[in-house]
């Protein structure tokens, strides 16, 4: 009879399943950690849409018209120095740095423009009630407001999953629980366009932006280091449907969409297989934080607000 086989004779078997294992979950981890450190592709040159010069090459109005800036660290300006944030370049274009937008700006079809900033880094919604509508001023009858708002997205990523999520911070949340969260998101802001529009009894023009997505749609914030949040985009999809819903009630409010122009400009940019592949601009327009736009990106946020403004402000499109 033959010797029964010890468990031993298949140590080099074990041995290697073992090593193989130990491979692939280094090789992962290793992918993992480069993916959430390496730099992705920037690029150079204009971001963003195309902005005609005709509507710029006549007056606007002559009336006193003020700029105001209101939210988060996007209207702030994180992500790009001063003179490169897209309130700045709204204002007033940088010749040199973008040649392309020269005289493409608010400066140069409202000559008794003025401007102000109100916005600061890291606040939510309900801060932008209760700290920056109460520095505006109740300006004259005379004066014309338009307003640019990015407000909303701290309300979704704050404080990224280091606590529970809540109103006002819903990083993590199931979608199901998000529902009645961004119906008081869409309160919120219902509640600082209408104390807006207060300010300006000559009348005034709002533009908010919803809220881009750094995941180009795939809700995969681990892969850079973040916390899981399977349901994170089909929440901001959500808030987003608000902010439009909201938009849509009010004549004078026109939003901005710069979530659809920012897909394939996250964290999945250099992915050519990613269904929102940008070919023309396989570039990342964000700052490393993941939150805020770089320069290129506050280039084309610039860009998408004058397109809007040029639909509603622009006498030529207005006569149309």
């Amino acid at each position: 009879m033959g010797s029964s086989l010890k468990w031993y004779s298949f140590r080099w078997r074990i041995l290697i399943w073992i090593l193989g294992i130990v491979c692939l979950f280094s090789g992962y981890t290793g992918y993992r950690l480069y993916n959430a450190v390496r730099l992705r592709p920037i690029g150079t040159g204009p971001a963003g849409p195309v902005v005609p010069a005709e509507p710029f090459r006549s007056i606007w109005s002559q009336e006193e018209v003020y700029l105001l800036g209101i939210g988060d660290s996007i209207t702030r300006g994180y992500g790009a120095p001063k003179p490169q944030t897209y309130f700045e370049l709204l204002r007033q274009n940088l010749n040199e740095e973008y040649p392309d937008m020269a005289g493409r700006d608010l400066s140069s079809v409202f000559p008794n423009l003025q401007a102000r900033n109100f916005a600061v880094d890291y606040t939510v919604s309900q801060e932008h009630i209760d700290y920056q509508l109460i520095k505006i001023p109740r300006f004259e009858p005379n004066v014309r407001g338009i307003i640019v708002i990015t407000s909303g997205g701290n309300d979704l990523i704050h404080d990224y999953g280091r606590t529970p999520p809540r109103d006002g911070a819903m990083y993590g949340c199931p979608y199901k629980q998000a529902i009645p969260w961004c119906e008081n998101l869409k309160s919120r802001l219902e509640t600082l366009l209408l104390g807006v529009m207060e300010k300006f009894p000559g009348g005034c023009e709002i533009f908010p932006a919803n809220v881009f997505d750094p995941t180009d749609g795939v809700s995969d914030p681990q892969t850079v280091g973040m916390a899981r949040w399977p349901d994170g985009s089909k929440v901001l999809a959500l808030a987003n449907q608000k902010i439009a819903e909201l938009c849509e009630q009010y004549p004078n409010v026109h939003l901005v969409d710069i979530h659809s122009a920012f897909l394939g400009h996250g964290i999945h940019c250099d992915q050519f297989r990613h269904k929102h592949y940008r070919k023309e601009d396989p570039h990342f327009w964000y700052a490393p934080i993941f939150e805020d736009p770089n320069p290129r990106g506050h280039d084309a946020i610039r860009r998408l607000f004058l397109l809007e403004m040029i639909r509603v402000l622009s006498p030529a499109q207005a006569a149309k």
